[in-house]
């Protein structure tokens, strides 16, 4: 796999237009004790670099990017333009973005513009191509890192023309649009283009997560993902008109639901994203998003952020533990990162974030904890570049998909506990506990690399995804699916004839009806000739088809019917998962599943987590401790070296809690 860089970039945000100069070159002194070699610089200085509608000011941009280039710093290149400077609101309003509930902002916040304002488009676009005019050429400028953050949403009256532009584009005809939205319900059938107004909550909104109408404010998830997307598409174009080469990024983060990733990732040289776990996300979840972050194009990634210690904007906001930092560092390396950066290289002085971690802390100086770690892990950094470009492979995929994400949420039933994120992460988490690599997918993506597909609440099956998963079992596949899948198409409308719909006969069951369990409820289950557990959440009806079953419900008025089951599909087979099994019960269901794999790095069981990237003559095995209590290594590592301290293992090597072991071992030709 290509290289992007030519070695881990190690910095991260850099603000020094918030100090005085005297302070520049001692941070230049300090990052030079840190091993720090990257800075991201102007993510937001729109306001200092052009003052005035005709005026701009790069004097201060020229010295910060002339000191980093003399010092050998790899820079990433930030457009400034995730917020707008006070003129532009002064002199143009309409750059304002109106919420949700009907309020047109003034200036302040950041992610502030509306993405389909042209006056917003004209500047940043402007901006983005004097920079790229300006810097373009200098060998430092490493990466561009376009706005920052994307998200957010706007409901103004520029963006509900543009919605019946791409409206008009999607569906063609009013008939077909009225159509997919089901207007006939409640008799609100659109007979002309300007009659068509945003779902916000001056219409079909229930709140900011509930709709009267699905199919239209699904559609406007797309078009506002869509709209923003274009912003950044302009940007990058700006900065191609100057600089043919440098890659092109924007900083994504993991599971956020407002944008279509996937449709993103396509747009960018290389993916970004910002990773900030609270104190009590499972690192198993922390796993997951990175698995998607580099799924979203196959790719190594880029770690645009971490705190090198706390948040300042969560609810609780816990120092990282000693020794937190590099476990968490040396996570997303094994999970395909080539880059560790952080939020931020020095302390604003006041703000919102003044109290978010940083490599120099308010002190000024680095007798802390903080930078003595990071020091230490980019001493060692330095000693791992063979491992850049390196890929993550992987015989299980799980389905991730924004339609479905915005779809299934948006749902009017059964339960307001369904949410898409944690469905997702129960079953991956299945495959995290046992080592076994996994790829997070797009339901269009090539499934023909994977021996087992799991699709959690598969809710919208959208044009093409029957057939590629019909196609995939067919051939040997095994593909998990669960509750609440199959039921409706891409406007939301339900597929009739039963559910799951077009994943009837893959699934070789019927389901007739869904039952909500509330919060202190549970239902019986037994598995056949196996144990008995509960389940929870909802509890779906099944009638046998061709499948058999391999569970069964023993309480409630639907005991003795099928719980799981599964059905042979040509060569390959199809799990049904009718309700929520508690974690011994799935995890008993999803060994059988995956009997067919041998991706697990391990022969043994550890509570370790292992992950492996590769080249083409090496594997580079990443050991890390998460737990409380110390582990053993496991005994085929034993004699191998430890590549971060020359060490080598032995059968009384243990870890204990955040430690970190990275082994290479050659691969036969």
């Amino acid at each position: 796999m290509k290289k992007v860089f030519d070695r881990f970039l190690f910095g991260g945000d850099y603000n020094p237009n918030q100090w005085p100069q005297e302070v520049w070159q001692e941070d230049m002194r300090i990052f030079r004790n840190a091993h720090i070699n990257s800075a991201t610089i102007n993510v937001f200085s729109w306001a200092k670099i052009q003052p005035s509608e005709h005026e701009y000011y790069f004097e201060e941009l020229d010295d910060i990017i002339d000191m980093l280039s003399k010092e050998g710093v790899d820079i990433v290149l930030a457009t400034s333009t995730a917020a707008l400077p006070a003129w532009m609101f002064k002199r143009y309003p309409e750059v304002a973005r109106t919420d949700y509930e009907g309020r047109h902002h003034k200036f302040g916040q950041r992610h502030n513009a509306c993405p389909n304002s042209l006056v917003y488009q004209k500047y940043a676009q402007r901006l983005a191509g004097k920079l790229a005019q300006r810097y373009g050429d200098n060998p430092q400028v490493t990466c561009w890192h376009v706005n920052n953050e994307y998200g957010g949403e706007c409901y103004c009256e520029n963006c509900e023309k543009a919605f019946r532009v791409w409206l008009k584009d999607k569906y063609q005809t009013i008939d077909a649009l009225n159509k997919a939205w089901n207007l006939e319900f409640w008799g609100h059938t659109i007979y002309e283009w300007d009659e068509i107004v945003l779902p916000n909550a001056l219409s079909e909104g229930i709140g900011t997560e509930k709709t009267a109408f699905a199919g239209i404010s699904i559609d406007y998830r797309r078009f506002n993902s869509d709209s923003l997307l274009e912003n950044f598409k302009l940007e990058r174009d700006a900065i191609r008109q100057f600089d043919s080469q440098t890659p092109i990024t924007t900083n994504l983060m993991g599971t956020f639901k407002g944008l279509d990733y996937f449709k993103w990732a396509k747009e960018m040289d290389l993916v970004s994203w910002d990773n900030y776990p609270s104190y009590n996300t499972p690192w198993s979840f922390v796993a997951m998003t990175h698995d998607l972050m580099r799924g979203l194009k196959q790719a190594p990634f880029m770690l645009m952020e971490q705190t090198p210690s706390q948040q300042n904007w969560q609810p609780y906001n816990s120092l990282k533990k000693p020794g937190q930092m590099r476990a968490q560092s040396y996570q997303t390396i094994a999970h395909g990162a080539d880059t560790i950066q952080f939020f931020q290289l020095r302390r604003s002085i006041g703000a919102c974030e003044k109290f978010h971690g940083a490599v120099i802390e308010h002190v000024g100086h680095e007798d802390t904890r903080v930078f003595r770690e990071t020091a230490a892990l980019g001493e060692e950094l330095t000693r791992l570049s063979e491992v850049i470009g390196s890929e993550n492979k992987a015989e299980v995929g799980v389905l991730f998909d924004w339609d479905n994400y915005w779809a299934l949420e948006y749902t009017s039933g059964p339960t307001v506990d369904l949410t898409y994120v944690q469905q997702i992460h129960q079953y991956y988490r299945y495959f995290y506990e046992k080592n076994i690599a996994t790829d997070l997918v797009p339901v269009d993506g090539d499934f023909s690399k994977y021996k087992v597909l799991v699709a959690p609440v598969l809710y919208m099956v959208k044009e093409g995804m029957q057939a590629a998963l019909e196609d995939f079992v067919k051939q040997g596949g095994t593909l998990i699916t669960t509750y609440m899948s199959g039921i409706v198409d891409q406007s939301d409308n339900v597929h009739l004839g039963g559910y799951p719909g077009p994943l009837r006969d893959l699934a070789g069951v019927w389901v007739e009806e869904i039952d909500a369990l509330a919060p202190e409820q549970t239902n019986g289950v037994k598995l056949k000739d196996g144990p008995q557990g509960n389940s929870n959440l909802v509890s779906e009806i099944i009638h046998l088809e061709t499948a058999e079953a391999i569970a069964e419900y023993t309480s409630n008025f639907y005991a003795g019917s099928p719980a799981v089951t599964k059905n042979q599909f040509g060569a390959g087979s199809v799990y049904y998962i009718g309700t929520q099994l508690e974690k011994e019960l799935l995890d008993l269901v999803l060994d059988e599943a995956a009997n067919k794999l041998n991706s697990t790095v391990i022969d043994e069981k550890t509570a370790l987590e292992i992950s492996c990237r590769y080249t083409e003559d090496a594997v580079y095995s990443f050991i890390i401790n998460f737990r409380e209590q110390e582990e053993k290594v496991p005994t085929q590592f034993v004699g191998k070296q430890d590549l971060l301290s020359g060490k080598q293992l032995t059968e009384d090597t243990i870890l204990e809690q955040y430690g970190v072991y990275v082994i290479k071992e050659g691969i036969e030709s």
